[in-house]
């Protein structure tokens, strides 16, 4: 079974960014690279040249809103996997995976693929998003999403917990050239003076907190930092707009970037001191912060959700209280105050992803999965 040659398709709403559509991109590299077919089907983004220059196919389909005229994508899916004849669905979002349910229900089922979901948050329990937990194998990207899945929708599922894995040849301090630093510096029109520098990585959205991290930010003024947001600001002017409003409150709009969407973020890790996770709600898993664990930057990150898996508290970085900005700012001082402890504890987080959080490991369990989905289909049909 493992010699066996497999066609995967995928299916996500759209291409654009976020940890979905990197995972997304990332594990069809992979089936590539092992001489799988591979076919992600989106609404499209400005992720699908580098998906397709690393070979694996998209196909464009609507698959991205919840309109009741997504349900025709349905049609659109049966021809294309009557035609394409995969071994596996990977199911990684709530829309995608009605309109594959639909279609599945109108081919006969010993001619339908084997599904494999992937539980990549903490969706809203109800029957629409129930159908996240119907594939012959679930996926969670933490133990605490495979958790909410046995709590909210049973315990007969075949549930494979696979924590998100970084590239740590890509995401390692001593692959970044000078020349991929200064253009993000020039991109966030810095220099090497403007240190210690703190980044916030995250879409621009309440449930990311960066008020709370604009308050934490508050009280330090007596120290040196510069603190930088990374996101597409353009994307929530509105909220952007209060943000501004509420660091000119505080007297520190000075001291901060709105530095805009970064494509390599390697780069952009490695020119920071310390990076920041404000998320007000629990993160399924949080790969921003393993992110900047493989690159050796400490990381502060709210003690809630996949944080608590992934960031060994005094060790790889700070736990703080959620929501709690004077919390979060003591735990900011107390790293800006040592660069040594800063250099120690990432150290221990790079250790800490080869060991747990690799990209290798989190495809190598993936294509597992595939193969055990195959395997349970095989014995059923006798």
């Amino acid at each position: 079974m493992a010699e066996k040659k497999l066609k995967i398709i995928q299916m996500l709403p759209e291409l654009n960014s976020g940890g979905v559509e990197r995972g997304a991109l990332e594990i069809g590299k992979y089936l590539v690279d092992k001489g799988h077919d591979s076919i992600v089907i989106s609404a499209g983004g400005r992720l699908v040249p580098e998906l397709e220059t690393e070979g694996s196919r998209h196909i464009r389909l609507q698959v991205a809103s919840k309109s009741p005229m997504t349900i025709k994508s349905s049609f659109f899916l049966k021809k294309i996997i009557e035609d394409e004849r995969p071994d596996i669905l990977h199911l990684r979002s709530r829309v995608p995976a009605w309109v594959a349910y639909l279609a599945l229900k109108m081919i006969e089922p010993e001619k339908r693929p084997s599904v494999v979901t992937t539980f990549h948050g903490f969706h809203s329990v109800n029957p629409y998003s129930a159908i996240m937990a119907s594939g012959d194998i679930v996926i969670a990207v933490s133990r605490i999403i495979s958790e909410h899945i046995t709590e909210c929708y049973g315990t007969k599922r075949d549930i494979r917990i696979i924590p998100r894995g970084v590239d740590v040849s890509f995401f390692s301090d001593d692959a970044v050239s000078e020349d991929r630093k200064a253009a993000v510096r020039k991109q966030w029109r810095i220099d090497a003076a403007h240190s210690p520098l703190i980044m916030l990585p995250a879409r621009f959205t309440r449930l990311k907190g960066q008020d709370l991290f604009i308050r934490a930010l508050s009280g330090l003024k007596d120290k040196p930092w510069t603190a930088v947001f990374v996101g597409d600001h353009h994307e929530n002017p509105h909220y952007v707009s209060e943000l501004m409003a509420l660091s000119s409150f505080y007297g520190i709009e000075d001291r901060l970037i709105f530095g805009g969407f970064v494509s390599d973020m390697p780069a952009a890790l490695s020119i920071c001191d310390v990076v920041v996770s404000s998320s007000v709600r629990p993160e399924a898993f949080g790969r921003t912060a393993v992110e900047a664990m493989a690159m050796e930057r400490p990381v502060v990150v709210p003690r809630i959700g996949g944080f608590e898996e992934t960031v060994l508290d005094g060790i790889t970085g700070l736990l703080y209280r959620p929501g709690d900005a004077s919390c979060l700012s003591k735990c900011l001082g107390l790293l800006l105050s040592s660069s040594e402890k800063r250099r120690q504890m990432g150290i221990e987080g790079r250790n800490r992803v080869k060991r747990y959080f690799t990209l290798d490991r989190m495809c190598r369990k993936t294509e597992e999965a595939y193969f055990t989905a195959i395997s349970k289909k095989m014995k059923k049909n006798g």
